[in-house]
């Protein structure tokens, strides 16, 4: 039995009852045995056929109890196995928002998303299969062999000199079976992480005419997945073959035992046919748990991976910090002093992506710039703003307080998330907009939809604000989805605005209209924009230029204009060779 499933909510009475009911199962079992045995014994020593009915209707009525035991056990099992996946994939979105997009962009969208919705279905069918059938291998087994060593001695023993080895079979035939399971789980994993970027760049991909070429690679995962998918298969019919066949010769070796005897007078007729009843449901539990196992091994697996996502940060450590550590205490974080103190940050293949980051955030400068080259560093240092990246040395600190594990909540809980593709949720546009606050009335939405130029869009729906959008809704452009964020700040009123690169991906005219709308709600907040755009900056108190992951220069646009540095050769650079040098001039 799996030690974990008693961390289950709830887990120990739903055990305690479908204890009970495999007992009587067990009972029943032995009790229909019995029954039939008597009244084919009554029978075959030529006793009339009206004196076998009654305990021919007792057998019915005990076996129609056995499997309403069955039935029941299911039905608790199942319950309790939807219950627990509902609660486990409800636990295991809230942490993967509790552990930000870094974490998700670190682990693949796609397998999050399997994970979420298959692996915990998986899951549910895991905990649904295997919880009666360990209690029915280790309470109706004892139980049929205690009553068979009460019936004959002998063919006790060797019932209980075939389970081992039986069980050593099922160990092994397990561990290779799991083995492939691994393989298979993330053979899928992968396949799903495939589908999902490739729907994401399919656009791409039929622009560049490689739509097709790309079907090809599609293609060579999928049979990859299916090739795993028949060695699964493959060792769990072996495992299921293996298992039948060592049962039936053991049953077959009792029933040459009994017959010898029988001849001998060693044993009664009875008692010989009543073990011989009772020695196929002796095995039988075990061999069911052989079969479901293999059937819910990739549940197993998925649980395991759950529960690594639910470990990856130690939350309940951080939770207690929270509890008894100190709280945020800061009057005013739109005009507050923050620190970075020697920040460092190490990628996974152990490159330096930022390099001792030391600067100071003084409470005059509402917006900062944080410009560079591509992979500066300019996205790692905005995830280390808003508590997104793990540090592998330095700290954050707002108004002397440092950000950590006791604090790192409330902070989150002040920031406002702008990335270059914001999430449209499959639901309402209202709904979308009132992501930070829920609670929030329509009128207060309208007034968000006013505040950031949603107007048009909002008169042009059927429903209005009511109108489904996202996925399975009505499309939205790029422009569309950054004013859906940008409302979902300005309702929020959230006192730090992190924006990612909010307008990379628009035309000219777009940017032009949605960088008016920025401005226009930025007025009272402190706000970080990680941008290529340097257009920008000139509205910015404060520039951060990234360099190889090095802060290579601070200033205004002005002074880093007349120290002619790296921000210099950025902007003479994006003058000189890109669609954007006009834009640039212009601004």
């Amino acid at each position: 039995m799996d030690k974990n499933w008693f961390h289950l909510k709830g887990f120990r009475p739903v055990i305690l009852l479908l204890s009970v009911l495999s007992l009587l199962q067990g009972l029943s079992i032995v009790a229909q045995a019995l029954l039939l045995a008597h009244a084919i014994a009554l029978l075959f020593e030529g006793n009339p056929i009206h004196l076998a009915y009654r305990f021919l209707a007792l057998f019915v009525l005990v076996f129609g109890a056995r499997h309403g035991f069955v039935w029941l056990q299911r039905k608790i099992a199942g319950r309790f196995a939807e219950a627990t996946a509902l609660s486990t994939r409800q636990k295991l979105l809230e942490r993967l928002f509790e552990n930000g997009p870094v974490f998700a962009a670190k682990t693949g969208s796609g397998k999050l998303v399997t994970l979420a919705m298959e692996g915990v279905d998986r899951f549910r069918t895991y905990l649904e299969l295997s919880i009666p059938r360990m209690l029915d291998m280790v309470v109706v087994t004892f139980i049929i062999l205690a009553y068979v060593y009460k019936l004959d001695v002998l063919s006790g023993v060797i019932l209980t000199a075939a389970m081992p080895v039986l069980i050593g079979f099922f160990i092994l035939l397990g561990m290779a079976a799991r083995k492939q399971a691994d393989k298979q789980w993330q053979s899928y994993r992968i396949l799903s992480q495939h589908f999902v970027e490739s729907l994401r760049g399919l656009e791409t991909l039929r622009f560049l005419g490689r739509s097709r070429a790309h079907g090809k690679t599609v293609e060579g995962v999928a049979d990859h997945y299916r090739a795993a998918t028949m060695r699964t298969l493959r060792v769990a019919f072996l495992s299921s073959l293996s298992l039948d066949i060592f049962s039936m010769l053991s049953i077959a070796f009792v029933a040459v035992n009994l017959g010898l005897r029988l001849i001998d007078g060693g044993v009664g007729y009875e008692v010989a046919l009543a073990v011989l009843l009772l020695a196929p449901e002796y095995f039988l539990p075990v061999r069911m748990l052989g079969t479901d196992y293999h059937a819910s091994l990739d549940g197993k697996e998925a649980w395991e991976t759950i529960r690594t996502v639910h470990s990856e940060q130690r939350l309940p450590e951080k939770r207690a910090l929270e509890l008894s550590g100190p709280s945020l205490k800061v009057s005013n974080l739109s005009s507050c002093t923050m620190d970075l103190s020697h920040i460092q940050v190490i990628g996974e293949d152990g490159k330096q992506r930022l390099k001792d980051i030391h600067v100071r955030v003084e409470p005059h400068q509402k917006r900062i710039g944080i410009v560079g080259a591509s992979g500066a560093g300019k996205s790692t240092l905005l995830d280390v703003l808003g508590g997104f990246m793990e540090l592998d040395a330095g700290e954050v600190r707002v108004s002397g307080q440092r950000i950590d594990e006791a604090t790192q909540t409330q902070w989150q809980q002040q920031i406002a998330l702008i990335p270059q593709h914001p999430y449209v949720f499959s639901l309402s546009l209202m709904d979308n907009i009132r992501f930070y606050e829920p609670e929030s009335t329509q009128a207060e939405v309208e007034q968000a939809v006013d505040a950031v130029g949603l107007r048009e869009l909002v008169d042009s729906l059927p429903l209005g604000i009511l109108e489904k959008i996202g996925e399975g809704g009505r499309p939205l452009s790029g422009g569309q989805s950054q004013r859906i964020a940008l409302a979902r700040s300005f309702l929020g009123k959230r006192p730090i605005m992190l924006l990612d690169e909010p307008t990379a991906h628009l035309d000219i005219e777009t940017e032009w209209e949605l960088k008016q709308t920025i401005r226009s709600i930025w007025q009272d907040k402190r706000v970080f924009l990680a941008t290529h755009r340097l257009h920008w900056m000139k509205d910015m108190d404060c520039i951060w230029v990234m360099h190889e992951g090095q802060l290579a220069e601070t200033g205004t646009h002005e002074e880093l204009l007349a120290r002619k540095g790296v921000y210099y050769e950025l902007l003479v650079a994006s003058r000189g060779g890109g669609s954007h040098a006009g834009y640039e001039s212009h601004e």
